[in-house]
C-alpha cells in the first residue's frame, strides 16, 4: 500500500446483470442492476433496488441504476462506477500483458496514489477520426435523441448548451458511463444529470424502440458527462480501460462503417 494513503473510503460499482466472474479487489462492490426486474438472477450481491433507487429503470437507464443507487444510498469519500467486463486498466505492464484479464483491472493500491492528486478519474477518450460525436451518432442511433436532449438543457440548464454544441463537432470523447469521483463531484454529477434524463424520458416516445434502442438514456449520459466535465472546469485523470473479454474487431468495425457507409444503424452492443 502507497504510504500516506492507506485505507481511503472508496467504493466502485460493478455494473452487473448476470453471473460472471469478478474481481476479488475490495475496492470494487459489485450491484445487480434491473434486480427490481429479475431478483432471481443476482442474489449474492448488492442489490440495486435497495432504498432510494430507480432499479425498475434499467432497460432503459441500464448501468445508471446502480450509479443511481451509488449516488442516494453511499456515503464514501470516493465513489465510482464500471462494467462487470469493462474496468479502468493497472499501469503495470507486466498485469497489463497477463493472459488473466481481471489481473490487468486497476487495483486499490495503484488507484489510490493517483487520488492523492486527482478528485476525479476519467477513461481514456475514444476517438472517432473520421466522425464528429453528432455524425456517429446519427449512423449508429436516432439523432433525434441528441436534438431532444439539446432541448432540455436549454430549458434546464442553458449554461451547458454552448459546450454540448462544441462537442457535437468534435472527434472525441469519454464514454462507457465510467468514472470515480471524490463525493462531492460525484453527488454533484448525479445532482445535475438524472432531472435531465428524467424529463428526456418525458419527451421521446420510445415505445416503438427496440430493447437495444430503448437504452438511449445511458447512451445520451456518456455525452452529458463530457458536457459537465467541460462546463464546470472540473480537473481529472485519465486512465485506459480494459475489456475482460476478447474484442471482436473485424464485427466491430464493419459494423462502424456499414453505420457511416450504408446507413445501417446499430442494433446491438458489439
Amino acid at each position: 500500500m502507497w504510504e500516506g494513503m492507506s485505507g481511503l473510503d472508496i467504493t466502485i460499482a460493478v455494473a452487473m446483470h448476470k453471473q460472471y466472474a469478478r474481481t476479488e479487489d475490495t475496492v470494487y462492490l459489485p450491484v445487480h442492476v434491473g434486480a427490481a426486474l429479475h431478483p432471481e438472477v443476482l442474489t449474492d450481491i448488492t442489490q440495486d433496488n435497495t432504498g432510494e433507487n430507480i432499479s425498475q429503470l434499467n432497460p432503459y437507464f441500464s448501468e445508471l441504476t446502480a450509479m443511481y443507487w451509488l449516488w442516494k444510498n453511499n456515503d464514501s469519500d470516493y465513489k465510482g462506477i464500471v462494467h462487470y467486463r469493462r474496468y479502468f486498466a493497472s499501469p503495470s505492464l507486466r498485469k497489463r500483458l497477463s493472459r488473466n484479464r481481471f489481473d490487468r483491472i486497476l487495483s486499490r493500491q495503484e488507484l489510490e496514489p493517483l487520488l492523492a492528486k486527482n478528485n476525479v478519474i476519467l477513461p481514456s477518450k475514444r476517438r472517432y477520426f473520421i466522425e464528429t460525436i453528432y455524425s456517429h451518432y446519427d449512423h449508429t442511433l436516432h439523432a433525434d435523441q441528441l436534438h431532444q436532449t439539446r432541448n432540455v438543457l436549454k430549458n434546464m440548464a442553458p449554461e451547458y448548451v454552448g459546450a454540448w454544441d462544441a462537442l457535437m463537432r468534435k472527434r472525441s470523447a469519454h464514454i462507457f458511463n465510467m468514472m470515480i469521483m471524490d463525493k462531492a463531484d460525484f453527488n454533484a454529477y448525479c445532482e445535475w444529470l438524472f432531472p435531465i434524463l428524467f424529463e428526456l424520458t418525458h419527451r421521446i416516445d420510445s415505445s416503438n424502440y427496440s430493447p437495444f434502442h430503448a437504452r438511449y438514456p445511458g447512451r445520451i449520459s456518456e455525452i452529458l458527462l463530457n458536457v459537465w466535465i467541460s462546463t464546470n472546469h472540473i480537473t481529472y485523470r485519465t486512465v485506459p480501460t480494459v475489456y475482460t473479454e476478447r474484442v471482436n474487431w473485424w464485427k466491430k468495425g464493419t459494423g462502424f462503417l456499414k453505420a457511416k457507409f450504408f446507413k445501417k444503424k446499430y442494433d446491438a452492443s458489439f
